[in-house]
């Protein structure tokens, strides 16, 4: 039998969960407010507590910096709300909950987080404290209420209170970018620079001077002293995006970055002590590319410290519609969006998606441009989606391909036709690639630095 505190300023919810409780033969304390919650719980041990995040006055999130700073050791504490966000559950994370919970929540889910938080051994706090601009940005907010994005929520909320490396993995197109600036804004760095560099896009050649900086007359066209990205980070957080397209010398130096904490630049032989935390970012199979001699294992471990698997598009379909409207409300800008209609949301579950929300941003900013009605029906979105249709990428020849687009698509001018078809190209070379540029390239028989152009143009960076 455990002795337990709910806080919150709802009577009726209150209520109803402590009878659940003490139905489980636990002893069960109330608290209207933060302010009651901080009262009672110096002179009362307690063995867990719920508490809520929206109350008037002491938010849950202030009562929880409260209670840390105050008690040496505070038991586990599920934070509940009935607006749940990323923002508040990375918050809440960072911040030592236990766990983030929304409302409303169900006898076994709190049969099942009870038992969690009582197995746990009790451990003192550390030295969390509000971050600096934790407000989300809706430019970078990982917005979805599935389970999988709040999974996703937690881990960057645990993740932020630390500073050891972090391995984002995920399909292109998931948002992998987003998660490391989330760790960052979240995390006591936020103050400090967030650098990001793909490292896909670079020649290796040039990868290492972009990382590591130059000194004049390193190299050919080397004029000047160049600080490189490590330096420019110190203090903050460094992305390495794509680093399993990153060459095995380059990865040699990475590795005696993270464990010395110093870089050399190109052409000298003077070592710079930097602080800087690594955010790695990539949509291969690391292990995989282990095993094949491809990426070093020891930099493989000493980045796989902590990861963090953004889920694909079609493994969180209860996001699939708040993003969409996110993406069509954010195309407006002061104008009014458009709405989806129910069978235009209908449309969008039953796509696949293989460029992900990226894909999805793209597609919702086209019909916010696009489409004269104010309403977004199937029709606006068929030929749309018809464009990168998994199933036209199944296989069978290039003719075959052409001939399963919908003719509607090709009535435009020859100039637009072809950018259209163009486009699709672009887009099957990277699926069937996995998202690898350079064997996109490969495929379509042109050089990288084109297929880059191309990527650009067409929005699908």
């Amino acid at each position: 039998m455990a002795r337990l505190l709910i806080v919150d300023d709802d009577n009726a919810f209150r209520e109803t969960l402590a009878e659940t409780l003490e139905g489980l033969d636990h002893t069960v304390d109330q608290a209207a407010s933060g302010a009651e919650a901080l009262e009672r719980m110096p002179r009362q041990r307690y063995d867990a507590v719920f508490l809520d995040h929206r109350m008037p006055g002491m938010d849950g999130l202030q009562t929880l910096a409260a209670l840390q700073a105050r008690l040496p050791c505070l038991p586990p504490v599920m934070v509940l709300t009935a607006y749940a966000s990323g923002a508040n559950t990375i918050e809440a994370m960072r911040l030592g909950a236990f766990d983030h919970l929304a409302k409303p929540i169900g006898r076994d889910a709190v049969i099942e987080v009870l038992a969690r938080a009582l197995r746990q051994e009790k451990a003192c706090p550390g030295t969390a404290r509000p971050a600096a601009g934790a407000e989300a940005d809706d430019e970078d907010a990982l917005v979805g209420p599935s389970q999988a994005m709040r999974e996703v929520h937690k881990r960057i909320g645990l993740a932020a209170a630390s500073a050891v490396p972090v391995l984002v993995l995920g399909e292109t197109g998931t948002g992998k970018d987003m998660v490391a600036r989330a760790l960052h804004r979240h995390s006591d760095r936020a103050d400090a620079p967030f650098v990001a560099i793909n490292c896909a896009a670079i020649p290796p050649e040039l990868l290492e001077s972009e990382l590591f900086g130059h000194v004049r007359g390193a190299f050919t066209g080397a004029t000047g002293d160049r600080p490189g990205c490590f330096r420019a980070a110190d203090r903050g957080v460094l992305l390495l995006d794509e680093i399993g397209d990153m060459a095995l010398p380059v990865q040699a130096k990475i590795l005696r970055v993270l464990q010395q904490g110093e870089v050399t630049p190109l052409g000298s032989h003077r070592t710079v002590k930097v602080d800087v935390r690594v955010v790695a970012a990539t949509h291969h199979d690391l292990a995989a590319a282990v095993r094949a001699g491809r990426f070093r294992e020891d930099l493989y471990y000493r980045l796989d410290v902590l990861s963090i698997r953004v889920p694909p598009l079609r493994e969180r379909l209860a996001d699939i519609v708040p993003l969409a409207e996110h993406f069509l409300r954010r195309a407006a800008g002061a104008a009014a969006p458009k709405a989806l209609s129910s069978d235009a949301a209908q449309a969008l579950l039953q796509y696949r998606w293989p460029g992900n929300v990226r894909e999805l941003r793209n597609r919702m900013e086209r019909c916010q441009a696009l489409v004269r009605h104010p309403v977004i029906g199937a029709a606006d979105l068929q030929g749309d989606l018809a464009q990168a249709d998994p199933a036209v990428d199944a296989g069978g020849s290039g003719a075959d391909a052409v001939a399963a687009l919908p003719p509607e698509w090709f009535d435009a001018e020859l100039p637009v036709a072809v950018e259209r078809l163009e486009r699709l190209m672009v887009e099957q070379a990277l699926a069937r690639a996995q998202g690898n540029r350079a064997e996109a390239a490969r495929r379509l028989g042109i050089h990288r630095q084109l297929l880059y152009r191309k990527l650009a143009q067409y929005g699908l960076e």
